[in-house]
């Protein structure tokens, strides 16, 4: 039988492996070369770091994160030493555009504009950046991409250079990989030169990771009034986070924009499947059958003298009310992990379906795109 290593804190994944392997599960950071040292694979998170001073004279052959990133598993030595390693890449790309809605709703809604009138600029267009990229086409804002290692591949049409996205776009976000070196380096990529390229008062989010930012440099541009704000998740050296920089932050919240629940079930299946495959275990097309409803999946909307984009943000706040995150950090920045380790339900768009009425055609279209599932339409022509 084979030994399994495995964060406590992965979702759903208690009692799965059991009838096939033995199964141990400790708290991230304290997934050691000691206790991994007999283990067959690690099933793990970003707090475990897997580089050669945790895997060199392990048995693990086999690696899996449920998370997009991997810049915390070293890959070059377990290619080195034939050690497989797998993510989940795409799992939680619509808890992201979730939480990105939330954000731009608000945002418009505090500073009484209308979306469709800005400009966003997408750093990153994988599948979170695509994501997004449809939430800011759906509301009808002007969208302009950058991703040069698409570019490179498709041809540089759809795609904008980093500098003139900077120059032209009202509000920024970033959805790309940590890289520290090579033609896609993208750690500090927003430094203090990137944001004196960015428009005045434009507003800069960033959910990707905290490294792809310079600390110094952001708060700096906010305090000088360069940026008119900023949507932060994600910190340079987590969990001990810059509190001068959440205090200036619009939205601060402790890196649980791909937190919904329904994030978490895609990445341990896609982990779960991943190892049974490689161990030839028979559960090769498991998916948790226990994933809890949101407590109100119904929501009714009166859309009666509201515009397109007052309906929206209605039905994803309802979905998500981004507040509450941002309080919990600010009100205790130390409890930084157990505000991710604990965090409580949150299902996306596609769990619920709307009762929408005195809306027109048009609203229902964007609801679909969005996710949602519209119901009892009456339109008003």
């Amino acid at each position: 039988m084979i030994r399994i290593i495995a964060d406590d804190k992965i979702p759903f994944l208690n009692g799965v492996l059991e009838p096939y392997a033995n199964v141990t599960y400790l708290p991230g950071n304290q997934i050691t070369r000691e206790s991994a040292m007999n283990a067959d694979a690690l099933l793990i998170r970003t707090r475990t770091k897997c580089t050669n001073v945790l895997l060199n004279g392990t048995k693990v052959s086999f690696i899996g994160t449920a998370t997009i990133g991997f810049d915390h598993i070293d890959t070059q030595y377990c290619e080195k030493n034939n050690i497989k390693w797998t993510n989940a890449p795409g799992c939680n790309s619509s808890s992201v555009q979730q939480y990105i809605a939330a954000a731009l709703l608000k945002l418009a809604s505090e500073f009484r504009f209308n979306l469709r009138d800005k400009t966003i600029g997408i750093i990153g267009v994988g599948n979170v950046g695509s994501k997004v990229e449809k939430f800011a086409r759906t509301i009808g804002m002007n969208v302009l991409l950058n991703d040069p290692p698409r570019a490179r591949e498709e041809g540089d049409e759809n795609f904008v250079k980093l500098g003139n996205i900077l120059y032209e776009s009202d509000i920024i976000t970033v959805h790309v990989p940590l890289s520290i070196v090579g033609e896609d380096k993208t750690y500090h990529l927003f430094n203090e030169k990137s944001f004196k390229k960015m428009k005045k008062g434009a507003w800069f989010f960033n959910s990707s990771r905290g490294e792809v930012t310079d600390t110094g440099a952001l708060k700096k541009a906010l305090g000088s009034g360069k940026l008119g704000g900023a949507v932060i998740d994600v910190w340079e050296n987590e969990p001990d986070i810059d509190n001068e920089l959440m205090r200036k932050a619009f939205i601060a919240t402790p890196h649980i924009a791909g937190y919904s629940t329904d994030g978490k079930a895609n990445g341990t299946a896609m982990v779960v499947n991943s190892l049974c495959r490689f161990f030839n275990l028979p559960l090769k097309k498991w998916y948790p059958e226990d994933v809890p409803q949101p407590s109100t999946p119904l929501i009714t909307i009166d859309g009666k003298g509201k515009s397109d984009e007052d309906i929206i943000r209605e039905a994803v706040i309802q979905t998500y009310n981004i507040d509450r995150d941002d309080i919990k950090l600010r009100f205790l920045p130390s409890d930084f992990e157990k505000q991710r380790g604990e965090y409580t339900l949150r299902r996306e768009f596609s769990a619920y379906r709307i009762n929408l009425k005195e809306g027109t055609d048009k609203i229902q279209k964007m609801l679909d795109l969005l996710g949602f599932k519209v119901v009892n339409l009456k339109v008003d022509r």
